[in-house]
């Protein structure tokens, strides 16, 4: 057997993903070797992926592959896909529409083999260069969150021109420089006039009147400036809902002693409170997480939402007990009876609310408008199935399920991210009543009795559940696109939708 191969000749083998030559004459073959020696060693990137089937003939003039490169510029594209990533992490945004949009601009700028690692507070990407060099790892922690989806929106947009090839990778790193460093798009006080315009239409959602809506503004708004000031202080954010909670039914119940408002003003305003300062929580993000399978990001979202539900917990039992022992008039909240005469009021609260909360995140005009549409979808839906005798879980389940359709199919047409219409379009159907109801029956009662608390958690996971259920559906709708977003692990509310600036097949 060796000495047939001898016969035969020497059998030259090529690295990457090159098959072997045919037996070729001894002296063409020393030179073809000598030629090569003087040539830089380079070992394509196609070395990592396991071959499957016949392989493509090389082009002439690449038998090895392309160019590595180098430490520089590989450092400099991580770290401009990390930043990007920070900010939709920072903004919300869901551990796979991260890391989805981290592979798509790190393959368009030119590193097609990138490992991606999101956990709720770092990114790690590494870079595999084949065997030859070693691979590359960077680290961004995401240290603070906030709300602007302005923000988020131009990081979007800028997102899609680097994978379409329109960007380099200098000229995005300086535009991401100008987004992230540029002011909010409006002044704070137009932002705190927006989250008291959300508790106005929220009491209406209700069922109060103009004058318990005033109230409710004028008492969100200056819970919103006290908040400013603490977190100059940098009072961490759960105190920061215990001092919300508090002050916030604290003065309603103060309002309601002093005679000039009728006993409802209490529970309306503070319900409508309570519904503002849980509608920055990320329940939406952490439910998204666990169903993609990022159960550690999911975790972490979880885990915080519970704590800033439980400082707001915390504030407004401590007003009632407080009131409780003062011996001030308090009054068992009751849910507003829906009738059909009451639906288009309904309607056009769900809109109000959605919108001031697209307006208090920094949204521009246009997502605003599409925000207050969901809204509006919402909350009609899940009046009439509250008036067709559907329990408020089932109710609330199939009008968020409707946003995050609509959302999925009309959004990315309109140039609007997903994530802003979703998380918008349920905060009219967020529990604040039903969590002030729990909340009272707790510090009035004393019996123990956790199921109306309980019934307003799964509220919440009802919605948060139907918006990325309903971003799910909306997949196979949107033409083109449901084998692409079958291969991105489930539904996506932002990043890229190609991967690559190519279509997926």
């Amino acid at each position: 057997m060796k000495n047939n191969q001898r016969a035969r000749g020497p059998v030259t083998r090529r690295r990457g993903w090159h098959i072997l030559e045919a037996p070729q004459d001894p002296n063409v073959a020393r030179e073809n070797r000598r030629k090569r020696s003087t040539e830089p060693r380079r070992r394509a990137w196609h070395i990592l992926e396991a071959p499957t089937g016949e392989q493509p003939a090389p082009e002439a003039g690449a038998e090895h592959g392309p160019a590595l490169p180098d430490d520089t510029t590989v450092n400099f594209v991580l770290d401009l896909a990390l930043r990007i990533g920070e900010v939709q992490m920072a903004s919300g945004a869901g551990a796979s529409d991260v890391t989805a949009t981290i592979i798509a601009l790190t393959s368009a700028l030119g590193l097609p083999h990138c490992e991606v690692d999101v956990i709720f507070t770092s990114i790690t990407v590494t870079c595999h260069r084949g065997t030859d060099m070693a691979p590359v790892s960077a680290l961004r922690v995401v240290r603070s969150r906030s709300l602007d989806y302005t923000r988020l929106s131009e990081t979007e947009m800028l997102v899609q021109q680097i994978t379409r090839g329109n960007v380099g990778a200098e000229e995005a790193y300086a535009s991401l420089h100008r987004i992230t460093t540029a002011p909010h798009p409006y002044p704070r006080w137009v932002a705190t006039l927006a989250w008291g315009g959300m508790a106005f239409f929220i009491t209406l959602l209700l069922g109060g009147g103009l004058d318990i809506a005033a109230g409710a503004l004028v008492i969100s708004a200056l819970v919103d400036r006290l908040g400013r000031q603490l977190n100059k202080y940098a009072l961490p954010f759960f105190f920061q809902q215990v001092v919300g909670g508090l002050v916030a039914t604290g003065l309603a119940t103060l309002i309601v002693e002093t005679g000039m408002v009728s006993t409802r003003f209490s529970t309306l305003v503070a319900a409508a409170a309570i519904t503002v300062l849980l509608s920055g929580l990320s329940t939406v993000s952490a439910v998204q997480d666990a169903i993609t399978g990022y159960n550690v990001t999911a975790a972490g979202r979880t885990m915080e939402t519970a704590l800033m539900s439980a400082g707001l917990i915390t504030g407004v039992a401590l007003a009632l007990n407080i009131s409780k022992a003062l011996g001030f008039t308090q009054v068992e909240p009751e849910l507003p009876a829906q009738t059909a005469l009451g639906l288009p009021v309904v309607i056009v609260a769900g809109a109000g609310t959605a919108a001031c909360f697209a307006l208090g995140s920094y949204s521009m005009l246009r997502p605003m408008l599409v925000a207050a549409a969901a809204g509006a979808i919402g909350a009609g839906v899940y009046g009439a199935l509250v008036l067709a005798s559907f329990d408020p879980i089932t109710s609330s389940a199939v009008a968020a399920t409707l946003v995050g359709f609509c959302g999925g199919v009309l959004s990315r047409r309109l140039r609007v991210t997903p994530l802003v219409v979703a998380v918008s379009g349920i905060t009219p159907l967020l529990p604040g009543l039903s969590t002030y109801r729990g909340l009272y029956e707790l510090a009035t009662q004393g019996n123990g009795n956790v199921s109306t608390l309980m019934k307003a958690v799964a509220i919440g996971l009802a919605l948060a559940a139907g918006v990325v259920l309903g971003e799910y559906l909306a997949q196979p709708v949107r033409s083109g696109l449901g084998r692409l977003e079958r291969k991105l692990a489930g539904p996506r509310m932002a990043g890229p939708l190609r991967p690559s600036g190519r279509r997926l097949e």
